[in-house]
């Protein structure tokens, strides 16, 4: 059994939350409750626990000087913030901070359920390669692997940001802010250079015209699609396909 420590300042709101995580069926529990930072520090100098739920707003001590109090004092539990603020400010500073997950109030069964699954995934995986990791970033690196290939699986359909996010049960900024630490690039970058790297291929193999390869991109406006190419690979899809005709020529090859 897991034990999980709730750190909020309403009463009414930490007893919602045992009830859901009771609701999971995971086995999961909460062996102490703190109605702010400063007391949840002091009940950890003497006690031990797998997972803190934390809010971000709460007196005395908040969420945020918490965590960094926290790992100051060496201690290495995974903390999940739970709030009531989709604040991009919020979630920039959490991901700095390296919290395993942000969750929006009202977490619903199912959302409470995929998050504590992913917990126990990634606790169980900690003992395999990558010890030399922190744990933020095994879970950062595990989401955007996952993200990665749920983009290239995708091609040549264009995904969003938040049907992204959905699929590995984080919240989109916190997804995009993740991507772009982990990978130099924002998902839109990675995703747009995916689907013109596809159009590169067809237009080398195939003989389809550029706005048979446009179509099967998504791109209705063939302009668009064009001037989007040009942006990517430095030429306009025809320039491009002419170009590698000649080098083909040139060194004799046949395709």
């Amino acid at each position: 059994m897991y034990t999980i420590m709730l750190v909020e300042d309403e009463r009414w709101v930490r007893t919602a939350f045992k009830r859901t995580v009771e609701r999971t069926g995971l086995p999961f529990t909460v062996i102490h409750e703190s109605s702010n930072g400063l007391d949840a520090l002091d009940w950890l100098k003497d006690n031990q626990v797998d997972l803190i739920m934390a809010d971000i707003r709460m007196p005395v001590m908040d969420g945020l000087t918490f965590i960094d109090q926290l790992h100051e004092g060496g201690q290495r539990q995974s903390v999940i913030i739970v709030s009531g603020h989709d604040d991009f400010s919020y979630v920039q500073r959490c991901l700095r901070a390296g919290v395993f997950d942000y969750l929006l109030k009202p977490v619903e069964v199912e959302e409470m359920k995929n998050c504590l699954m992913k917990w126990m995934k990634e606790k169980d995986s900690s003992l395999e390669p990558n010890e030399g990791l922190k744990p933020e970033d095994k879970i950062g690196m595990s989401a955007i692997e996952k993200v990665i290939e749920l983009i290239k699986v995708s091609q040549p359909k264009n995904i969003s940001l938040t049907e992204a996010a959905a699929a590995v049960k984080l919240n989109p900024s916190y997804l995009s802010q993740l991507f772009k630490q982990r990978m130099n690039q924002t998902f839109l970058d990675f995703s747009l250079r995916l689907r013109m790297d596809e159009a590169e291929w067809l237009l080398v193999h195939t003989s389809l015209r550029v706005w048979e390869i446009a179509q099967r991109l998504g791109y209705t406006d063939l302009s668009y699609f064009g001037n989007t190419f040009k942006k990517i690979k430095g030429k306009t899809p025809l320039e491009f396909r002419k170009s590698f005709q000649l080098i083909e020529e040139g060194t004799g090859r046949t395709r």
